[in-house]
């Protein structure tokens, strides 16, 4: 079968799948089984895709993404992570959009301990939203912060997501978490000089409010140094311990699990009924992943065997096209993705045919880890199927509209859009820091 008519057989069969409403794990599943059935060859392709289905999930490379689930599940789940807001709104003052400027702080210091965006969006909106609604700031002030940084989660390790692309694109995981701290802390900072330039310009947007007399000095930094610090340690106790290379990224992972576990045991916040809690989490969010990565493989196989792979790179390469060029349609292509499916189902379509271009033109993989991961943030926000969108309209009152949402959301797309053409134009602010680190 010429490789054209695969293509359109195989993607337009998923397109089609998934038009039709099917979980992504189980179009995967069926259109894998049509193309091991015809490109593998029949009974023995559908051998060897059950065999694929197993080693794919079976790969040490993978086991660090349950226990990053697992250090968010514990941190929200034991409410540590309200203690830790509570600390922040005694440190953060007098600044104009307070609640808004608080709400990046935690979300950045919760990035760095939790796995999950969907996770750090939930808690964020479900614990601040309606306060600051009900102190009058503007729904968009409101709401987009923590959107926002709901999805600088991606980039701040540890990230289930980045693990499960470093696993399946061949790029070092060690080197894709620590490229994303940079990033993601530039976000973290252009979010809050927006705040409060745009609270600035225009106090509706964020009402001013009448605090308490500030605290004594030791009142006032002592829940920091309680609730927020050890949270840090953890999170350098991660990222060290897998840059010095004292452990691989499931020690790290492990280590960072075991170290919120105490940490939540140590503040008296840990029960059965919050363990369980955590547990289940952990269970859903990594079998959801596990499950839909079982699908990878065999999709690789079968696009490599139909030709499509190796046709759409002649065809691309063909067409003498620079490296800047490629790399911008690759952008466009995730870009245009993120705004329909979610990001695990945007890897599974694109990796087959990026990595080998990727490979081809000498690109540096890390870099192009880190543009990936950005893509896939945006994806997150972009309306109008952005997962992050749909989760704040899930914890919103009634009165808040999509519309809304959805404005609220572009303001954060844009600096996502300013970040990562910075790092077009300057490689080093992805791989500075894995190259000082040696990862």
């Amino acid at each position: 079968m010429p490789w054209i008519e695969a293509s359109i057989l195989l993607f337009g069969g998923l397109m089609a799948l998934m038009a039709l409403g099917l979980p992504v794990a189980f179009a995967f599943l069926a259109i894998n089984i049509v193309g091991a059935a015809i490109f593998l060859g029949g009974q023995v392709g559908l051998i060897q895709f059950s065999r694929n289905a197993v080693q794919s999930i079976t790969v040490f490379a993978l086991t660090p993404i349950p226990f990053f689930v697992l250090m968010g599940e514990i941190l929200f789940h034991s409410g540590v992570a309200m203690k830790a807001i509570d600390a922040f709104a005694l440190l953060i003052r007098r600044v104009p959009g307070r609640l808004s400027v608080i709400a990046i702080v935690a979300g950045t210091v919760f990035s760095a301990i939790s796995g999950s965006t969907i996770a750090t969006t939930a808690l964020l909106g479900s614990l601040m939203l309606p306060t600051m609604l009900a102190r009058g700031y503007h729904p968009k002030m409101a709401m987009g912060p923590i959107m926002g940084i709901g999805g600088v989660d991606m980039l701040i390790p540890p990230s289930a997501l980045t693990v499960l692309l470093g696993s399946l694109a061949g790029i070092s995981i060690t080197g894709l978490l620590i490229g994303g701290v940079v990033p993601g802390l530039m976000l973290s900072a252009l979010f809050v000089g927006y705040i409060i330039l745009r609270a600035m310009l225009d106090p509706t947007l964020a009402p001013s409010e009448t605090l308490e007399e500030t605290p004594p000095f030791l009142d006032r930094w002592l829940p920091f140094l309680i609730y927020v610090l050890p949270l840090l340690l953890i999170f350098g106790l991660v990222v060290s311990a897998m840059s010095a290379g004292w452990a691989t990224p499931t020690e790290a992972a492990a280590l960072g699990a075991a170290g919120t576990i105490v940490a939540a045991l140590l503040y008296g916040r840990l029960t059965v009924s919050n363990l369980m809690k955590a547990l289940l989490g952990t269970v859903g969010i990594s079998g959801t992943i596990l499950f839909i990565i079982i699908g990878a493989t065999t999709f690789a196989q079968a696009l490599s065997f139909s030709g499509v792979v190796n046709g759409i790179i002649g065809l691309i390469a063909a067409q003498g096209l620079s490296m800047m060029a490629v790399i911008i349609g690759m952008i466009l292509i995730l870009l245009f993705l993120g705004c329909f499916v979610d990001q695990v189902s945007m890897m599974l379509i694109t990796l087959p045919f990026f990595m080998p271009l990727v490979q081809q033109l000498g690109i540096d993989p890390i870099w192009f880890g880190i543009i990936f991961l950005i893509c896939m943030q945006l994806g997150l926000l972009t309306p109008p199927f952005g997962l992050l969108l749909f989760t704040m309209k899930s914890v919103a009152p009634p009165s808040v509209t999509m519309n809304q949402i959805y404005w609220a959301s572009l303001p954060y797309v844009a600096f996502g859009v300013v970040v990562l053409v910075l790092i077009l134009l300057f490689p080093p602010i992805a791989t500075w820091l894995p190259r000082l680190l040696g990862s």
